[in-house]
């Protein structure tokens, strides 16, 4: 989309929260140039709706139960590269931000955010620009010329590195299955990837890992 002034925006938001679902809409109602064209609250349904309604902005919560919300939002910018994106995620902005952006999100935001800063964001995006808090472009701009290598973690794939994120939290692999609805034979498969790529023995490196390198809550 391109940089322009818009009367109105129509949104599709897609969350597995109603109470998220509820929250956003309400936010719409009181914002009268934000309008609700649709809501899912999963990823395949968010992708339909994208296809089906005019939306001039996707919200895309991160955690979604089919799907990730960056598979979610690849497949999105596949079909439609010029809609925008803001990601909405519970987790810090430094664990899923950046690998949002790099996705072709248009911003991220964290579910604490001020209802103010949601608004801002989705004007800011709708009008062709990228959106990021104030705490994550000082980030961005830390890492700006930074001499380093690739942390192990970013060779990862997106449903990798949210495994890895699971474990580190003390959840067991059928608790990740459970939670992303995926065979616990998946999961394990998930689990091996993440250990011959980073270069790990156990799921005691792997939590040590994460925890010095801050990944985990």
């Amino acid at each position: 989309m391109t940089k322009k002034n818009i009367a109105s925006i129509n949104i599709i938001i897609a969350d597995d929260h109603g109470v998220v679902r509820e929250g956003l809409r309400q936010i719409c109602s009181d914002n009268k140039d934000l309008i609700l064209v649709g809501q899912a609250d999963n990823g395949l349904d968010a992708i339909k709706l994208c296809r089906t309604a005019k939306a001039d902005v996707l919200i895309l919560d991160i955690s979604l139960p089919d799907r990730t919300g960056i598979e979610v939002l690849k497949q999105v910018k596949k079909e439609f590269p010029d809609l925008p994106v803001l990601i909405l995620s519970i987790h810090r902005e430094d664990q899923y931000a950046i690998r949002s952006l790099k996705a072709g999100a248009a911003g991220f935001l964290n579910k604490q955010s001020a209802t103010e800063e949601l608004v801002t964001a989705v004007r800011q995006i709708a009008g062709g620009r990228k959106y990021v808090s104030s705490s994550l472009a000082q980030e961005l701009a830390n890492q700006i010329g930074q001499d380093h290598e690739q942390p192990a973690h970013e060779m990862l794939s997106d449903r990798e590195y949210q495994t890895l994120i699971m474990i580190a939290s003390g959840k067991t692999v059928s608790d990740i299955a459970a939670e992303l609805v995926l065979s616990v034979k998946t999961i394990s498969m998930y689990r091996a990837r993440i250990l011959l790529k980073m270069k790990l023995r156990h799921n005691a490196e792997l939590t040590h890992y994460a925890i010095s390198h801050q990944l985990t809550e």
